[in-house]
């Protein structure tokens, strides 16, 4: 089975306070007092202002949406993160914008059934909104970011907010 993820991902109150802004938004809780905001179409189309989507190395990231984080960077530090695997092999991208500019990454790297899942560019991620790995477990599981498979699945399990 696989494994398909674009979403916006950081602190409880920041996602939620964002998530008013972006019409057909949903924001489902994750673990540590994290919450992510999935991309769907309503979103990608909300939040994109029609412009060329920089090059930072992303799949779906909308045009000028790294600005638009950047801005909501000032309540806190917030990342977006893709993720797409079958089969244990597939890729990850990661970002976190804080006070107003870029302050980590991104990260693109590709995932391997034995890659160090520790340094995963979503844990990184993570680690930089605060995520603390428990004892056999990354950040990305610690959080909970195994709970669905499909952006569909975190969309459905979170009520409409924006």
């Amino acid at each position: 089975m696989g494994y398909q993820l674009q979403a916006v991902i950081a602190g409880d109150e920041v996602v939620r306070t964002v998530s008013r802004e972006v019409p057909g938004s949903r924001v489902a809780p994750l673990g540590q007092g994290l919450s992510l905001m999935p991309m769907s179409a309503e979103v990608f189309d909300a939040v994109t202002d029609g412009s060329d989507r920089e090059d930072l190395g992303f799949w779906l990231l909308p045009g000028g949406f790294d600005t638009l984080l950047a801005r909501w960077s000032a309540g806190g530090p917030i990342a977006y993160v893709e993720a797409e695997y079958f089969g244990g092999v597939g890729e990850q991208r990661a970002a976190v914008w804080a006070d107003g500019s870029l302050a980590l990454g991104p990260l693109a790297e590709p995932v391997k059934t034995l890659f160090p899942q520790a340094v995963s560019p979503i844990s990184q991620a993570l680690r930089r909104l605060g995520a603390r790995a428990t004892l056999g477990e990354d950040e990305f599981k610690a959080v909970g970011l195994d709970r669905h498979r499909t952006n569909e699945d975190w969309i459905s399990s979170a009520p409409a907010e924006g």
